[in-house]
Parts: C-alpha cells; sequence; structure tokens
C-alpha cells in the first residue's frame, strides 16, 4: 500500500528544504527521475498517478509563493512524500465477522459476509483489512479470491458534525465552559470542520487573556475535530483492496481490534465498530460507522465508561437504549447502558474470573449474538503462563445484566499447532456469526494468522445450561 510520509506541521522547515532541493531540478531532471520512478512502481499499485497528485495537494501549502510546477513536477513532488507501507509484515488477526449488507447473488440458503482483520505491519502499525465470503446451508465457510492491491481511504477535509454531540462530549470531559459555550452557540445544528474552527478563532481574537483552562477548552475543541471525521472509497473498488489506516494523530500508533456489529433499529439497519486508537502514550475507544462500507464516520466516545480496550456494542437496542460489554479495570467484563452512541457512563459489573483458565483477566470476543435463548457472548480468559482461552456466557434478552448460563471449560484453547507466534499461546476473536444453526467464528493465532472454527448453536446452548 502507498502512504503519505508528509511530516507534521512542526517539521515544516524540514518540509520546505526538503521541497527547495526537488525544485532545484530542471525539467529533463524531473521527467527522468519521475519516469525511473513509474517503472519501477507502477506496477505495484493502482492509480500510481493519482496517489502521487494527491500527496502534491497535501504539500501545496508548503510552496513559495508564485511557484506553479508543471504536471509532472507535481507528480515527482508528491512521490518524494509518499512511501510504501507493508501492512500486514507483521501478523494478520483478530477478525470480526458480520453478514454482507449487499446478499445479491448468495446461493440459496448461504450467507455472503464481510470480515475485518487488524492487520500490523512495520513499525507495529496497526490498521483494519476487509476480506469476503460465503457460508453455506451447511455451514462451510469459503473466502473470495483476494485483490492484489491495497488502497487508502480518502479523507474528507471538511467533514460534519453535530452540534448536540459537542456539546455532550465536551460536557463529558470537563471542558465546558463559558468559553466552549461561546464557540458551540454560534454554531448551527449541523456544521463543518472549518466553521468550528473559525468559531475557535474568533473567540480568541476576542478574548486575548484567556486563562490556561479557557486555553485548555479551546484546544480540546480543536482536537475534538480531528479525532472525528469522515474517509471514503471507491464504489467499485473490491472490499480486499479497502485498508483502513490511521488518520489522527490520536491513532498514529495504530487501530486496533474492531469489532463490528450489525445493528437493527426500527427496521433500519447500519454497521457499527468498536475499536482501540492508541498513538504510543495512551489508548482511547474509537467507533466507525457505515451503512455500505464505502462510507466511513469515526467518531470518539466519551464518558467515564468509555475507556480501556474491548467495548462491544449489542445489536439492537434494548429497553429503548444502547448498550454495550466493556472492559474498565483490566481484569472483569462489565455492561453499560446509554441513551446515545456517543456518551458512556455508570459501568456495572457484568462478570468476574471464575474458573481457572480464566483467573487472570476476562474481556469480550466481540458483540453478543442473539438467539431466541438470550445472548451468546463470546469471551477471553486469561490463565497460566498468559495462555488465552476463548469462552462463552448467556445473557438474558431483555436484562444483559442477568448472566444465565456459562461454560465452565473453554470453547477454543490454543493446541500445539496455535501455540507459536508473535504473541505465543493465544487464540482470539473480535466477533463471530450465527447461520442456519451454526455459530461461525474466525479466531486470531497467537497474534499472528487467523482461521475458522464452528458449533452448531444448540450444542453451545445447551452446554452453557449445564449445572
Amino acid at each position: 500500500m502507498m502512504r503519505s510520509s508528509v511530516p507534521r506541521p512542526r517539521s515544516t522547515a524540514r518540509i520546505k528544504a526538503i521541497l527547495g532541493r526537488i525544485m532545484k531540478m530542471n525539467d529533463k531532471e524531473a521527467a527522468e527521475m519521475l519516469s525511473k520512478v513509474f517503472e519501477s512502481f507502477r506496477s505495484r499499485h493502482r492509480d500510481l498517478e493519482g496517489v502521487f497528485r494527491r500527496r502534491f495537494d497535501e504539500m501545496k501549502k508548503y510552496l513559495r509563493r508564485g511557484y506553479d510546477p508543471s504536471l509532472q513536477m507535481q507528480m515527482l513532488i508528491g512521490a518524494y512524500f509518499t512511501c510504501e507501507y507493508s501492512l500486514e509484515a507483521a501478523a494478520l488477526f483478530n477478525p470480526s465477522i458480520v453478514p454482507h449488507p449487499d446478499q445479491s447473488g448468495a446461493p440459496q440458503g448461504s450467507l455472503r459476509f464481510i470480515m475485518s482483520l487488524r492487520a500490523t505491519g512495520e513499525g507495529h502499525i496497526s490498521s483494519i483489512e476487509f476480506r469476503t465470503g460465503t457460508i453455506s446451508n451447511g455451514g462451510i465457510v469459503q473466502l473470495d479470491p483476494r485483490e492484489r492491491f491495497a488502497v487508502s481511504p480518502e479523507v474528507e477535509q471538511d467533514p460534519q458534525y453535530e452540534k448536540d454531540e459537542f456539546l455532550v462530549k465536551t460536557k463529558d470531559e470537563g471542558y465546558l465552559n463559558a468559553t466552549t459555550k461561546a464557540v458551540i452557540g454560534s454554531l448551527p445544528k449541523l456544521f463543518k470542520r472549518s466553521e468550528l474552527l473559525a468559531s475557535v478563532t474568533k473567540v480568541k481574537k476576542k478574548n486575548r487573556n484567556l486563562s490556561t483552562e479557557r486555553s485548555k477548552a479551546l484546544q480540546y475543541l480543536e482536537a475534538l475535530s480531528e479525532l472525528n471525521y469522515e474517509i471514503s472509497f471507491p464504489e467499485r473498488q473490491a472490499l480486499s483492496e479497502s485498508v483502513i489506516f490511521p488518520v489522527s494523530l490520536f491513532e498514529s500508533n495504530g487501530i486496533e481490534d474492531a469489532r463490528f456489529v450489525r445493528f437493527v433499529d426500527n427496521g433500519s439497519v447500519r454497521y457499527y465498530a468498536t475499536y482501540t486508537a492508541y498513538n504510543g502514550r495512551q489508548i482511547m475507544p474509537r467507533l466507525l460507522e457505515t451503512e455500505d462500507f464505502r462510507r466511513f464516520r469515526v467518531r470518539s466516545l466519551s464518558g467515564k465508561a468509555a475507556k480501556n480496550k474491548g467495548m462491544a456494542l449489542f445489536p439492537r437496542k434494548i429497553r429503548g437504549r444502547y448498550v454495550m460489554v466493556s472492559r474498565q479495570d483490566g481484569e472483569n467484563l462489565y455492561c453499560v447502558f446509554s441513551n446515545t452512541l456517543y456518551s458512556w457512563q455508570r459501568p456495572g459489573t457484568l462478570l468476574k474470573p471464575e474458573y481457572p483458565w480464566e483467573f487472570m483477566q476476562i474481556g469480550n470476543c466481540g458483540s453478543p449474538i442473539e438467539t431466541a435463548q438470550g445472548w451468546i457472548l463470546l469471551t477471553h480468559g486469561v490463565g497460566p503462563v498468559r495462555k488465552y482461552c476463548i469462552g462463552a456466557v448467556l445473557l438474558d434478552l431483555e436484562d444483559p445484566t442477568r448472566v444465565i448460563g456459562r461454560l465452565k471449560e473453554p470453547l477454543i484453547e490454543p493446541d500445539e499447532t496455535e501455540r507459536e507466534g508473535y504473541v505465543p499461546n493465544v487464540v482470539y476473536t473480535c466477533g463471530a456469526v450465527a447461520h442456519n444453526g451454526t455459530l461461525v467464528i474466525p479466531y486470531a493465532l497467537s497474534d499472528q494468522s487467523s482461521r475458522f472454527a464452528s458449533i452448531g448453536l444448540s450444542e453451545l446452548l445447551h452446554a452453557m445450561k449445564q449445572p
């Protein structure tokens, strides 16, 4: 995959120095260099010219005033600020699976699916990849052929936000005061990032002697606009080519462990995924939203319960409220209710380690799966020598804080073929799917690769209900 290697604005001097060296080349030198670049890289990437032009567009603001480069010089500048990135050099693991939004063409009785995977490459930076496939009427899984290219999305430069959402998040994080109220209050119900930043600038000019506290609150609003963004892929691009790579500084060291869920609300269907953003120092939960896996909104989460790893959304509201399972303390599993998708408060303990294979820690392995008997929630447990196993519990349909069944032994534990990898002795999943009486579980092997397992729903439900 091609990705930008543009340094952040704090390195403006270096950017300008590099541009200065490039612009000293005459037309002949530039043409020869660009020709060598295309000869070496054209077969490795789709639409290389488009990639270079987009990178140049990112660099235009650093060019000296009045400089009007030719098209070939624009592409050469773009090439200098682009690098190849090997997405899966370290691992391809922690899969999640959901029904495909387009079931047309699927054989009778089968289910088309989309599977997300955590790809980890150079610098141990994680991103999200996708695969598609079909589960047959008998539960046989077949993956579609994968395209050979990988393409990062276009980032919307001026995304739209909701005023109420910003008010709630600013309040949750303790930054709602007279200054931030003035900024947000001047905005329409739906506003663009440019409008927010203009309002912040206006307030700063009007109040030149802001306290440190008020200045930090304004910085939070600016950061919030970067935390929340929109991306898109071309309509005709194969999903296996699409890669969601870190965009925000707050996730610069990785997008980890996306837990996708098909969410139904009053007949409408939308796909959500909770994931962990990592910037090299701290982690924070985030939310992806999409209807078609072409256009995605990325949203921050706020509130006392929006922390740690492993938040997973139930596939529908329960008693009119959104519900999440999550970790809060790195040991137990919690359940959280909310009136909104973006603010999560007051977590309640759902599960504590009970059996020897999970004494160290438990957590969830994706969104719960609804059955007539209750919610099946896959869990992970950590035992001696940091051995990770996958378990399962059964939650009451209308009161998911009530556990009505639980496996005493692991559902999946690493065998001798699965124990070696980047993190040994681990099996892990970020979500399963039920089809025609079978639970299909894609799972990772020791943070290195992935495979599938399946079990009959009736068999699993019976085992969980045993005294």
